[in-house]
């Protein structure tokens, strides 16, 4: 028996999740089903704004560009935000230094981290602001250029700055996490500041809730080979464990309720 249009769709999509590209006569083999069916299965999910057809198949519609405002961001995803910020803040210890990238992702670490006795890097705004509310250990803010958007600072004095410093881990949010372009973010700045947080960081950690992978968002921030592990929520899709399990790399689920 033929499969349905969802059914067909669903396997569309599960492979852009994996390759990012679709090719007709490679999915009209597997589905057993004319070049002239995957066509037109394309040219449906083009028209909903799903993909975008290429020649001799399909990509991702298009590269995630623009970045919603902190503040508008923060509303978003909380519980999986939480949950990831608790599982991440376990992996702390006392008398570790961290760093803690921008973003709404990697914010609650804070709480998480009050009572341990540790040296805190940031050059994220709301994180130092959080951090005076009631954190105990030492804080060390970044300053540079003000990128009011998304309330962090950057360029070349912040780079310099972290030049001076050396972290045991590194907590880093990623807009977006894929199989061919890595770990990406918004804006060249913000992903340039998290590549030198990186650098001088032991271990580097990518926070990113479920709605990151098989995204690709516009700069370049690392390979997926790149990071020590990634921390997520439970509604990551099987399919990555299987993928980023075959490169190696650490996968943890946040799986606590908060």
């Amino acid at each position: 028996m033929s499969l349905s249009f969802e059914e067909r769709k669903k396997t569309i999509l599960e492979t852009l999740e994996k390759e990012e590209k679709v090719q007709v006569k490679i999915l009209a083999n597997f589905l057993q089903v004319s070049d002239e069916t995957i066509r037109r299965d394309l040219d449906r999910l083009e028209k909903d704004g799903i993909v975008k057809k290429v020649y001799g198949g399909a990509i991702k519609s298009a590269v995630h560009q623009w970045e919603l405002p902190f503040d508008q961001k923060k509303t978003m995803n909380q519980m999986e935000k939480r949950a990831i910020c608790k599982t991440a803040s376990s992996l702390v210890e006392d008398g570790d230094i961290i760093m803690i990238g921008n973003g709404t992702t990697p914010l609650d670490m804070v709480h998480y981290l009050a009572e341990k006795d540790i040296t805190l890097i940031t050059h994220s705004v709301p994180v130092m602001l959080l951090a005076m509310e009631g954190f105990n250990g030492r804080v060390i803010f970044v300053g540079g250029e003000f990128e009011r958007n998304q309330q962090y600072t950057s360029g070349p004095l912040s780079e310099r700055t972290l030049e001076l410093m050396k972290a045991n881990k590194a907590f880093i949010a990623a807009g977006g996490i894929s199989v061919g372009n890595g770990i990406t973010d918004y804006d060249i700045t913000g992903s340039s500041i998290s590549r030198k947080m990186m650098e001088r960081a032991e271990e580097v950690i990518i926070l990113a809730d479920h709605t990151k992978f098989g995204k690709t968002t516009f700069a370049h921030m690392c390979s997926l080979t790149d990071v020590s592990m990634i921390i997520t929520d439970n509604l990551c899709h099987e399919d990555w464990m299987k993928i980023l399990a075959e490169k190696n790399i650490e996968l943890i689920i946040a799986n606590e309720k908060i």
